[in-house]
């Protein structure tokens, strides 16, 4: 009798291990990749500074999805391609995963020189720049902003995952009590490529401006930015990443909103 007791025992063990097993490969990712603003060095705070990424496990469910900070400080939407990053993060997208792309801080840099060569052709055309890389030594197409935002969508979407395309986080530069936007530029070149490829669009750069403009100059200067005016320390970055789940749940055709935890849509659902 005891024998058959500890067989069933066994028996709910091994399927309450397979169950929890198959949850955790079921479960979706979402991947999160962009420059030094979604993730500042190793990710750990050197000198006080973080990005965004490393605090979205704040407002999502992570015991639904799983999260994947895979950002580079320092890259543009073309060297994080052209140096292989994407491809890393794209080998490991399933069907049902989630990618947040943000990229545009470093896209307006050169496009050739022998110092970081990361610079895009401004816009969202389909215009290309032939070159030699005087960094890299490789020959090269260089592409516009757009065109790689538009690529990130479509390999997100070929392997069966959904892209979400965000503006950029908005820098600590101000004029006359407002925070500076990049709607023409690089916010407006985003939202392009987004509606182009018919994904969803997050325009964090106005978000996390708005946020900023209701804390005040003051404040956001002695707060939350303490080493320039385009990284955040600990407590800017989780506001900005509180900005992304409240834009997400905002965004109607958007499913990862189904994601967000239950504190950020409980006090979204009080102020309305």
């Amino acid at each position: 009798m005891k024998s058959i007791t500890l067989l069933f025992l066994f028996i709910g063990l091994t399927s309450f291990s397979i169950e929890k097993l198959n949850d955790k490969k079921n479960k979706p990712t979402l991947w999160i990749i962009g420059d030094s603003t979604v993730k500042n060095g190793s990710g750990k705070g050197e000198d006080g500074l973080w990005g965004w990424g490393d605090f979205t496990n704040l407002y999502f469910d992570t015991t639904k999805i799983s999260i994947q900070n895979r950002a580079r400080g320092g890259r543009s939407s073309r060297t994080y391609q052209t140096e292989g990053l994407w491809d890393e993060v794209l080998k490991n997208i399933k069907p049902g995963d989630f990618v947040l792309i943000q990229f545009g801080h470093n896209d307006g840099g050169n496009i050739n020189d022998n110092h970081r060569a990361r610079g895009t052709i401004k816009g969202n055309g389909d215009e290309t720049e032939e070159i030699d890389n005087m960094l890299t030594g490789k020959h090269e197409i260089v592409h516009s902003f757009g065109w790689y935002i538009r690529k990130y969508i479509d390999d997100t979407k070929a392997k069966g995952a959904t892209p979400i395309v965000l503006s950029l986080v908005a820098r600590n530069i101000w004029e006359d009590g407002k925070v500076l936007r990049a709607t023409d530029s690089y916010t407006g070149w985003s939202k392009e490529a987004a509606q182009n490829k018919d994904a969803c669009f997050i325009d964090l750069n106005d978000l996390s401006a708005s946020a900023y403009e209701k804390l005040g100059q003051e404040f956001v200067s002695n707060n939350l930015f303490q080493k320039d005016h385009t990284h955040t320390n600990k407590d800017g970055a989780i506001l900005n990443a509180k900005m992304i789940a409240e834009g997400i749940m905002e965004t109607a055709d958007c499913p990862l909103k189904k994601y967000i935890n239950k504190s950020v849509k409980k006090e979204l659902n009080t102020r309305k």
